[in-house]
């Protein structure tokens, strides 16, 4: 567990991570998130690749997941935001970049196709994550069972709530979503969780402090062998001294 003071230095210390794979891998496979948390760490990023010159020719990004019903060039899809945050700054193609079709025909087919996508990739390098205020990694809602791999998924009345700031109305938040499974992200190679904010606070003391449950989500990431969180003051604020000492 690496503790900053803020989102700048979770920025830095995460995209650091990020380009290094880059770097010392290429034709690596990044399993990427959307949402503010790593809007600053792709910024990092997209400077630090082209100050240091690294080939993103053979890069795979897999994210995790989109809303239903948005197509690719909705405004408010993860499409749009990876988009003009990360895929056209760095160039990357269509062909290198993956996302869910929240627009698909159906839903549970391309939650399917999706899943072997990921498998056909190689698996994932890299996992990059968010935390929701209620625990939910991806949209894996409290409650998903840990054995999921991308799935159909009903959000919660928080999530929407939370995620309305995104949209001109809370009656404009999906009520589903696509999501890479609870599985899925544990099959990663490497996984990097990142929280700031008072609002995460509890979130990140179930995970940290709590009992493995489905209940809470993210607290299967304490089973990874390769998991590491990038977290701030406040967002770690509600974890036990005794508890944060002994966090290996």
């Amino acid at each position: 567990m690496i503790e900053v003071d803020g989102k700048e230095t979770l920025g830095e210390l995460s995209s650091e991570m990020l380009a290094e794979l880059v770097e010392k891998k290429p034709d690596a496979v990044l399993g990427l998130a959307t949402g503010s948390t790593p809007e600053d760490t792709y910024k990092k990023l997209i400077k630090k690749i082209n100050t240091r010159k690294l080939d993103t020719s053979r890069l795979t990004t897999i994210n995790l997941d989109e809303y239903e019903g948005l197509s690719p060039d909705h405004p408010m899809s993860y499409h749009a935001f990876m988009k003009e945050h990360l895929y056209q700054p760095l160039g990357l193609s269509e062909a290198q970049t993956h996302l869910p079709k929240g627009d698909a025909p159906d839903l549970y087919e391309e939650a399917e196709r999706y899943e072997r996508l990921i498998q056909e990739c190689g698996g994932i390098d890299l996992q990059l994550l968010g935390i929701g205020e209620n625990g939910h990694i991806g949209f894996n809602e409290p409650g998903t069972p840990f054995t999921t791999r991308t799935h159909v998924v009903d959000l919660t009345a928080n999530t929407r709530e939370v995620n309305a700031r995104f949209f001109d109305r809370l009656e404009d938040v999906p009520h589903r979503a696509i999501t890479m499974g609870i599985t899925s992200i544990m099959e990663a190679r490497k996984v990097v969780l990142l929280a700031n904010g008072d609002r995460k606070k509890d979130a990140m003391t179930r995970l940290i402090a709590g009992a493995i449950n489905e209940e809470a989500p993210a607290s299967i990431l304490k089973k990874h062998p390769d998991f590491t969180i990038i977290a701030d003051k406040a967002a770690l604020a509600g974890i036990p001294a005794d508890v944060r000492a002994n966090w290996g």
